[in-house]
C-alpha cells in the first residue's frame, strides 16, 4: 500500500503595493495625531486652560487654614481650629496649690475638670486683671486637653500660610519655640500641637 504525500503549497506572494499603502496610511494617521486640525487644536487648548485654571485653586485651598483669633496683652494671636474643642467663658475658676505660676487653676467644662494655662505668664507677656471678656480656649489633641486663657476672642478667620514669616525679632525666648509663624496681618500663630505635647505645661491630676 503506497502512501501519498500531499503536494506542498507554494507560499502566497507578498502584495508589496498593499503593504506600502498600509504604511502610508499608518504614517498619515500618526502625523494627524501630532498635528490636529484647527478645531481640534482649539478644543485641546481650551481643555488645557481649564485644567491650569483649576490647579491654582486647589493649591490655594490647601495653603489656607482656619484659625481662632484672640487677643493676648494687646497682641493678636491665633491657634488652628482643628485643635480647638470649644471656647467658653472663664467661670468658677479654682486655684491649685503647688503648681507653676502660669497654671491659672482648674475649671469645670460640661462636667469635665480642665486645667487653665495663662499663656501671658508662660510667655512672660504683660499681665492685666481678669475681666468678663476673658475666655477659655479648650485645646485638644488625641492624648491631651487643657484650656488657655484669652483676653478677648476676635473670631474665626482663614489665614494663608504661604506668606507666613517664621518669626519676628520681637518674638524671642519661650514664645519663639511655640510659634508656627507670623501672618502677613501680623497675627502670631501659635503651634497648638507643640503646646499640647509639652510636658512642662501638663498638670498631673494628683497635684
Amino acid at each position: 500500500m503506497s502512501t501519498q504525500h500531499p503536494t506542498p503549497r507554494k507560499p502566497a506572494a507578498i502584495d508589496w503595493l498593499a503593504v506600502r499603502q498600509q504604511v502610508e496610511t499608518t504614517r498619515a494617521a500618526i502625523e494627524h495625531g501630532w498635528a490636529p486640525d484647527p478645531e481640534e487644536t482649539k478644543r485641546i487648548l481650551k481643555a488645557r486652560a481649564c485644567v491650569l485654571a483649576r490647579e491654582p485653586e486647589k493649591a490655594e485651598a490647601a495653603d489656607v487654614l482656619e484659625f481662632v483669633e484672640f487677643f493676648l496683652a494687646h497682641e493678636k494671636y491665633a491657634v488652628e481650629s482643628r485643635f480647638v474643642r470649644e471656647v467658653c467663658p472663664l467661670q468658677s475658676l479654682t486655684k491649685l496649690p503647688c503648681t507653676p505660676a502660669f497654671v491659672l487653676g482648674i475649671v469645670s467644662v460640661r462636667g469635665e475638670i480642665l486645667s487653665v494655662v495663662d499663656i501671658k505668664k508662660f510667655f512672660d507677656l504683660p499681665e492685666k486683671g481678669l475681666t468678663d471678656l476673658n475666655k477659655v480656649i479648650v485645646l485638644k489633641s488625641e492624648n491631651m486637653q487643657f484650656g488657655i486663657l484669652a483676653d478677648v476672642i476676635v473670631g474665626v478667620r482663614w489665614i494663608s500660610v504661604v506668606n507666613v514669616q517664621p518669626s519676628l525679632p520681637a518674638l524671642t525666648g519661650t514664645r519663639e519655640r511655640y510659634l508656627m509663624g507670623v501672618s502677613s496681618e501680623r497675627v502670631v500663630l501659635l503651634d497648638a500641637a507643640k503646646l499640647l505635647a509639652d510636658q512642662a505645661i501638663i498638670v498631673q491630676e494628683q497635684v
